[in-house]
């Protein structure tokens, strides 16, 4: 299985991405999808998840701006992004948790800057 993530780019202070993340086929006892991101010189940190109970959690930073779903039809995630800061420029990596094996996409650069 292999994750696709796209939707990344470059985006102005106060703009707005949709990230989407989706599975080349279909994925069974999911436990959790998400989103982490991984700035220069830092260590990846979640910045979403969601589980198969629909419960959210989402990182600090992020609360209020960010929100997480998922269409489980399509084995997709999103994260849309609203109020971007520059402080949000990261590669954002997508990441399946299915029979507790974690399913990594290839991440999507996001650079906000005026």
């Amino acid at each position: 299985v292999q994750l696709q993530a796209s939707g990344g780019g470059l985006v102005q202070p106060g703009g707005s991405l949709r990230l989407s993340c989706a599975a080349s086929k279909n994925i069974f006892n999911i436990n959790m999808m998400g989103w982490y991101r991984q700035a220069p010189g830092k260590q990846r940190e979640l910045v979403a998840a969601i589980t198969s109970g629909d419960t959210t959690n989402y990182a600090d930073s992020v609360k209020g701006r960010f929100t997480i779903s998922r269409d489980n039809a399509k084995n997709t995630v999103y994260l849309q992004m609203n109020s971007l800061k520059p402080e949000d420029t990261a590669v954002y990596y997508c990441k399946i948790v299915a029979s507790w094996y974690d399913y990594w996409g290839q991440g999507t650069q996001v650079t906000v800057s005026s």
